[in-house]
């Protein structure tokens, strides 16, 4: 009976997500495997018909093709985060049912490819006798153990065009412009994207902001001449001694839903300088679309790396990026604790000695 390995794809959408279904398919059919695409995210385990055999040659448009054919899901049974980020135990009988999917699919191994909750539920899976391998995706960049995760560069490619774009309004209306990001607890798209795109303040999750301090910014560069102001704002930043910003209670077995805080920043700032101040939400436009070059390589490394880890039989792992190599790393190294912008590593620095403020 030929070989068969299985791929899922969780958590939020993000480009690149294709590119890695097409290396593992390709990678797969060069060894005589056949590939299986579970649907839904791991819901899909559960419902072993939610699954289909993946042709290499349904593959070749996929390179630079946005989301995922396979479909994902952040929310269900299999829901390994909650609250702001607390790791939830998943129903041992709903692990144990995901197991029986796989073995009734007569899978060799799983390959998963998620974000830091996606790889704590492969974990999960991995403890209860399914042998997992993991592939980093996430546009916030945050998870430990890799030096880069796929999805990060395409977002901040887009992010970085909206403040091109953003600026030359600011400058021709002499207003405020205060953009809203991804990044719930980590500010690397905020920070990459702030620096390359020329922003006059920086406000990310791991510096806790003073309105004070943000609004001087305004006010210096209205005395130097300069009558605008770029604001860049990460959705999980909070000014210092307040909670996150959220758009209501998103139920006990999901994440908290962040946002609005770009709203709030812009209307303090105009109570406080009487600037004109409006606000862009980027949102969901950063994780659609195709994936840059860096990405399309990178996931492409990603999946051929997976399946040598499935051949090589190293499950509980996942591959990371590990300059100048694609290196596995234990599941347990990547998950549990995020990858955070460091307060005063070379990123800020950099930003704070071209005088980008960070409000704190």
């Amino acid at each position: 009976m030929k070989t068969r390995i299985g791929i899922l794809t969780g958590g939020g959408d993000c480009p690149g997500l294709n590119t890695v279904i097409r290396a593992v398919v390709k990678s797969a059919t060069k060894r005589g495997w056949e590939s299986l695409g579970i649907l839904g995210g791991f819901e899909g385990l559960l419902q072993p018909t939610r699954s289909r055999v993946l042709d290499y040659h349904e593959m070749d448009g996929l390179l630079f093709l946005g989301g995922t054919i396979l479909g994902t899901s952040n929310r269900g049974a299999f829901s390994g985060k909650s609250g702001h980020g607390e790791t939830r135990q998943i129903d041992p009988a709903v692990l144990a049912a995901a197991r029986a999917g796989v073995e009734s699919l007569g899978l060799r191994a799983l390959i998963v490819v998620g974000g830091d909750g996606s790889l704590t539920i492969a974990q999960q899976c991995f403890e209860a006798g399914i042998p997992v391998v993991g592939v980093p995706k996430t546009i916030d960049n945050d998870i430990a153990g890799t030096v880069i995760t796929f999805g990060f560069d395409s977002a901040v490619s887009f992010a970085t065009e909206a403040l091109d774009r953003l600026r030359t309004t600011a400058q021709s209306h002499e207003r405020v412009m205060v953009c809203e990001m991804m990044g719930r607890y980590a500010g690397w798209i905020a920070a990459h994207a702030g620096i390359a795109g020329g922003a006059d303040v920086i406000l990310i999750p791991e510096l806790p902001f003073k309105m004070e301090s943000v609004c001087r910014v305004v006010t210096d560069r209205e005395a130097q001449g300069k009558r605008f102001t770029l604001v860049v704002v990460a959705e999980g930043a909070r000014e210092a001694g307040r909670d996150f910003i959220t758009l209501g209670d998103s139920g006990a077995i999901r994440e908290a839903r962040l946002g609005g805080i770009g709203a709030a920043v812009a209307e303090e700032i105009g109570k406080r300088t009487g600037k004109e101040t409006r606000v862009c939400v980027l949102g969901h436009l950063q994780r659609g679309g195709a994936p840059t070059t860096f990405d399309r390589l990178l996931c492409t490394r990603f999946g051929a790396a997976a399946v040598r880890l499935v051949a090589e039989e190293k499950y509980g792992c996942m591959v990371a990026h590990r300059p100048p190599s694609t290196e596995p790393i234990l599941l347990t190294e990547a998950i549990g604790h995020l990858r955070t912008v460091p307060p005063d590593g070379d990123i800020i620095r950099t930003a704070r000695d071209l005088g980008i403020g960070f409000g704190d």
